[in-house]
């Protein structure tokens, strides 16, 4: 069975961050997430269809791949460090596979041995920091719907399956951004080489 979506476990709402130390790790400010960015024609081709097949009152997002979902606001300083140090590389390519089922919605998943080497070289740094959402096995995706009945999700799979071929997509950096409890605000881009 596949695991959640980045839309199935959100990282904590801005509204319950606090000042100083919160149980379970959780930051005292905003959350970060990272994501892969992609060429400009891969995240162009995967907005269409999210703007087409989510639910628009839900999607606050253009598209995304997410590599982490809720890194310690407090650490913004060393996590962007951490990125840069990891974007100095050369872009790579990422497979696009096939499509998940995900039951209210559906994804595009994604395979790259570099980015499986890139997220592990970070998940250690930043081991202490993750929250079990982001210590789980990682499957990279673009969602491209969720949260819509299961039987219009099957019909999108269904559909979007029966002409589906693999092909690639260049991985071009990393990006960084503040959790707003809805909306991403950009913080970073950190280009490979």
């Amino acid at each position: 069975m596949p695991g959640p979506s980045s839309e199935d476990l959100p990282p904590p709402h801005a509204s319950q961050a606090q000042r100083g130390p919160l149980e379970g790790g959780r930051s005292s400010t905003s959350p970060l997430i990272v994501s892969l960015l992609l060429d400009d024609e891969a995240h162009e081709r995967f907005d269409r269809l999210r703007e087409e097949h989510f639910p628009p009152e839900r999607n606050h997002l253009k598209a995304h791949v997410t590599l982490f979902h809720a890194l310690p606001g407090e650490h913004l300083d060393a996590v962007r460090a951490d990125l840069a140090a990891a974007a100095d590389r050369e872009a790579f390519d990422v497979a696009v596979t096939g499509l998940r089922f995900l039951g209210r919605g559906v994804a595009y998943t994604l395979e790259s041995a570099e980015l499986g080497t890139v997220r592990a070289g970070l998940a250690a740094a930043w081991a202490p920091w993750l929250t079990p959402q982001d210590r789980q096995r990682h499957a990279p995706h673009v969602t491209v719907q969720n949260k819509v009945d299961p039987a219009v999700a099957r019909a999108l799979h269904e559909r979007l399956l029966a002409g589906f071929v693999p092909y690639r997509v260049r991985a071009r950096g990393l990006g960084l951004w503040r959790y707003l409890g809805g909306p991403w605000e950009p913080v970073a881009e950190l280009p490979f080489r």
